[in-house]
C-alpha cells in the first residue's frame, strides 16, 4: 500500500505544503485527485478556522466551513459542503490518476466518514495517497491505514521526492 502523511506543529503548514505541491505536480503533467486548501482563501476569523478547498485536478472551489457568528467556538465545518467535495472527488476516475491528495484527515474521517471511502478507492486502484494529518489525529489515521502509512517530514523537498518515487 502506498500511503503517506505529513503533519506539522506549525498551524496551516501542511495545508500550504500540500497546496503548493499539488500546483507543482499539476503543472508538470501529473493527474491528481482529491482536495487541497485553496491558497487564495482569506480567513475571516482571527484563528484562521475557516477554509475553502479546491477539488483536484482543476475542479470547483468549495467553502467547507460555515459562519456561526461572532464568539462561536463550535466546529465550523459544514457537513453538507464536505459531502459535496467528497461527491465531486468520487465522480473522478482513478484509472489514470498519479496521486490522491487529501489536505486533512480531520474529525469526519476520524469518525469513519468524510474522505475515508475515497482514499480506499484510490488505494484499490493502486493510486498513492498523501494526506495532511493534524498531530491529534495521527492515532486515528494510523488505525485507518492499519499502521502502513509512512510519516513524511513537513518540507517541500521530502514531499515531492515521495511523490516522484511513487508514480
Amino acid at each position: 500500500m502506498k500511503i503517506a502523511y505529513v503533519s506539522s506543529q506549525k498551524r496551516g503548514e501542511a495545508d500550504r505544503l500540500l497546496s503548493e505541491l499539488a500546483d507543482e505536480l499539476n503543472n508538470n503533467g501529473f493527474e491528481l485527485r482529491g482536495i487541497v486548501k485553496e491558497a487564495s482563501h482569506s480567513p475571516i476569523y482571527q484563528d484562521g478556522c475557516d477554509m475553502s478547498v479546491r477539488v483536484l485536478p482543476d475542479g470547483a472551489v468549495i467553502q467547507i466551513t460555515q459562519n456561526l457568528g461572532v464568539g462561536s467556538e463550535a466546529c465550523r465545518l459544514d457537513p453538507s459542503a464536505l459531502a459535496e467535495a467528497v461527491a465531486q472527488v468520487e465522480q473522478s476516475s482513478f484509472e489514470n490518476a498519479d496521486l490522491f491528495i487529501l489536505n486533512k484527515f480531520g474529525p469526519e474521517e476520524c469518525a469513519g466518514r468524510g474522505f475515508r471511502s475515497v482514499m480506499g478507492k484510490a488505494l484499490e486502484h493502486g493510486v498513492p495517497v498523501l494526506v495532511g494529518v493534524g498531530p491529534a489525529s495521527i492515532p486515528q489515521f494510523q488505525a485507518f491505514a492499519d499502521g502502513l502509512a509512512i510519516s513524511l517530514p513537513d518540507d517541500a523537498v521530502s514531499l515531492l521526492d515521495w511523490c516522484l518515487t511513487r508514480s
